[in-house]
């Protein structure tokens, strides 16, 4: 996932373990009180590189899709102290949502689609990638940098403006539906269940 923050792309690195697709639930974590999802675009590399300049990046992105990085605001509060980035905020099984489908990087422009909100049918908030600071090829560059990036690897472009409920102050329940659509791709939906996550995998 990238962050966008000061004069170049920053970005942490997610539980790739802990994905899941469109119409399957998102348990919430015990720990957490404050329920929120961020709309994202995420770019899949069909092959690996290291070093890389922002066309060779482009060459090797092989598709995009509709991520949804569900974050727990208020354990993100408590994981901002230690001054490390998102921890236990971000990182619980089925916390990175994909879907619905891959859009092949020959038939999509990523810099000029909308995208929108949706939560139990309820626009919440409208957006479009031509806002995106950085571009996946410029940001997976500086990624790249003495670090090789793997295909089939992930990256999400960070929050879209508007894209997240901590930006409107409305935040999800147990039980809500919240879609994200980005417009060529599709529509990513899933459902919050409070108190209902197995003790075991």
């Amino acid at each position: 996932m990238i962050e966008i923050l000061g004069t170049q792309p920053l970005y942490c690195k997610s539980n790739r373990f802990a994905v899941i697709g469109t119409e399957e639930d998102v348990f919430w974590p015990k720990y957490s009180k404050v329920i929120d999802y961020e709309l994202e675009m995420a770019a899949i590399l069909w092959r690996s590189g290291k070093n890389m300049t922002p066309a060779e990046v482009k060459d090797r992105i092989f598709g995009y899709t509709i991520f949804n990085d569900f974050t727990a605001r208020d354990t993100q509060a408590v994981d901002g102290r230690a001054g490390l980035g998102p921890l236990k905020s971000k990182d619980f099984d089925r916390s990175n949502a994909l879907g619905p489908c891959i859009v092949t990087a020959d038939a999509f422009d990523p810099y000029d689609c909308a995208m929108t909100v949706r939560v139990n049918g309820e626009v919440r908030s409208r957006g479009h990638s031509s806002t995106m600071t950085w571009t996946f090829e410029d940001a997976l560059s500086l990624i790249s940098q003495e670090e090789t990036l793997y295909a089939g690897e992930v990256f999400g472009s960070g929050t879209v403006g508007g894209g997240s409920g901590l930006e409107l102050e409305r935040y999800l329940q147990d039980g809500d539906v919240i879609e994200l659509e980005i417009e060529g791709i599709g529509v990513l939906r899933n459902q919050i269940r409070v108190n209902s996550a197995p003790n075991q995998p």
